[in-house]
């Protein structure tokens, strides 16, 4: 339960920055001297968590947006702003569609394959420089509001490289924003919403497999993971307000900085034989 709620702590901490909480996790797990891997369940209910803190953060955003896309699929007149986020509503969904299904033929690969702590590191360290240039590159000329059809896909492409630990899905979608142009908050409030179709279908996918056979996930029990997953959410909640504030007038060159010192003891680490 000790581990099980560190690991909550960690999932609310590193979920929403730029630095894998997945890769955090599976690191974690590997320190504690049990020489086991949280998995990937284990992950993916956590993040059921932190998406709840999105969901109730950004309610207002999100019901405006959902009550637009419906009454425009119900063929009811917009008026005003509703065209806008009639069309917000339809770029998240065209969004989510490559993690979708690239998470669902590809679960047996993520489960197993990419759990490994040496491609973790060389991932941690590899797209910490690619979120420095597009950060350091990025033009900052365009708004939420100006995100293009085709714009929708591509940081749709860009959240499916989440899938492999140590990407970090806010990196991967923020950095693809600040390469097409887009202001840091316009990148980071587009991550947020775009997470959460793929992140409550994977989580709640898992969460059903672990309740039916009542065995948990791959190392701690239903119980102990739950607790996580609450943990996850109130520290989740915190860190959403901090970094909207933090992106107004600070750059991402602490979270690359980081990334990269990171993955650079964790292959000294792995190559000395410590882990």
């Amino acid at each position: 339960m000790f581990e099980a709620i560190f690991l909550g702590v960690l999932q609310g901490l590193t979920e929403f920055l730029p630095i894998s909480s997945s890769a955090h996790i599976r690191i974690a797990g590997e320190l504690f001297g049990t020489n086991q891997d949280p998995g990937a369940t284990f992950t993916a209910i956590t993040q059921i968590g932190t998406e709840l803190a999105v969901l109730i953060y950004f309610r207002k955003d999100i019901l405006r947006i959902i009550s637009a896309w419906l009454k425009q699929i119900s063929r009811k007149k917009l008026q005003g702003g509703e065209v806008a986020d009639a069309r917000m509503g339809w770029l998240i969904i065209v969004g989510s569609l490559p993690i979708i299904a690239l998470g669902y033929i590809g679960q047996d690969v993520i489960k197993n394959n990419f759990r490994s702590l040496w491609l973790i590191a060389m991932t941690l360290i590899v797209f910490g420089i690619i979120l420095g240039l597009a950060d350091k590159f990025g033009k900052s000329q365009r708004q939420l509001h100006e995100l293009t059809p085709v714009h929708g896909v591509l940081y749709g492409l860009a959240q499916s490289l989440a899938l492999v630990p140590g990407v970090s899905r806010s990196g991967a979608t923020i950095a693809m924003g600040r390469f097409l142009g887009y202001t840091r908050e316009a990148a980071l409030r587009y991550s947020f919403l775009l997470a959460l179709p793929a992140v409550f279908g994977s989580g709640l996918y898992e969460l059903k497999g672990a309740i039916s056979d009542n065995s948990g996930t791959e190392v701690f029990s239903l119980s102990e993971t739950l607790v996580a997953t609450s943990i996850a959410f109130v520290i989740g909640y915190a860190v959403i307000a901090w970094l909207l504030k933090y992106v107004t007038t600070k750059s991402f060159t602490p979270f690359i900085v980081y990334r990269i010192g990171l993955g650079t003891l964790l292959l000294i680490a792995l190559a000395a034989g410590a882990l």
